[in-house]
């Protein structure tokens, strides 16, 4: 199957948009199509959406140009970051921001630190991070009010709870950089499904831009 085409216009609107968690060649065509900015790939033996190496490195061939790969880790190894980030390439390296203060990567390597909505802010603050729950894949809300002080200071990646019913709502109060998605966007855990990642884009595009969302939608 060839890779999913783009919108240009859906593209270039609005936030930033990562759907993570992707398990299929399927899911990933049908995130770019709609518009996503990112795929991410989980590299973590507690969630049903792990991926070994080589399922990661054959889906990463579905990925079409200018679709962001972001590998993501729960306090992995070092020896499971290395053989990661040597097999895929990956654009973006996801782990929480104590991981990377002891992992060793490559000095090109681009780096999504997540924070935790109760731990403190960290001096200074990165460029861009996630902004996640307690606990990551597990539909649970962020702060959106932490989030909306954040937003200001970086390049902040919305995370948490996210879904087409509530992602618009989120985008408006908290004006973030990016939203990241991957539970709501799945008809059971760990499976995604079409209709909701279509509609979680469209939503994330129209709080931000009405006008381009709705003329693409029809």
């Amino acid at each position: 199957m060839p890779a999913a085409r783009r919108c240009p216009e859906i593209a270039m609107a609005g936030p930033w948009i990562k759907v993570c968690g992707m398990r299929t060649r399927e899911a990933i065509e049908i995130a770019a199509e709609a518009g996503a900015n990112a795929v991410g790939f989980v590299f973590y033996e507690g969630s049903p959406r792990n991926l070994s190496i080589d399922e990661a490195r054959a889906l990463q061939a579905a990925v079409p140009e200018g679709v962001e790969r972001v590998a993501v880790f729960l306090h992995p190894s070092q020896a499971l970051v290395d053989a990661v980030v040597s097999a895929i390439g990956p654009d973006w390296v996801q782990t929480d921001l104590e991981d990377l203060a002891r992992l060793r990567l490559p000095a090109a390597q681009r780096v999504l630190p997540v924070l935790r909505g109760d731990a403190p802010l960290p001096s200074p603050m990165p460029r861009r991070c996630l902004l996640e729950s307690a606990r990551s894949g597990m539909g649970e809300r962020g702060d959106w009010s932490a989030a909306a002080r954040m937003a200001p200071l970086t390049e902040l990646v919305l995370a948490g709870g996210l879904d087409e019913r509530n992602v618009g709502e989120a985008v408006r109060a908290v004006r973030p950089f990016g939203v990241d998605v991957s539970s709501g966007v799945e008809s059971s855990r760990g499976v995604k499904d079409a209709a909701r990642i279509g509609g979680f884009i469209r939503a994330a595009r129209a709080a931000a831009a009405p006008g381009i969302a709705e003329e693409t939608s029809r």
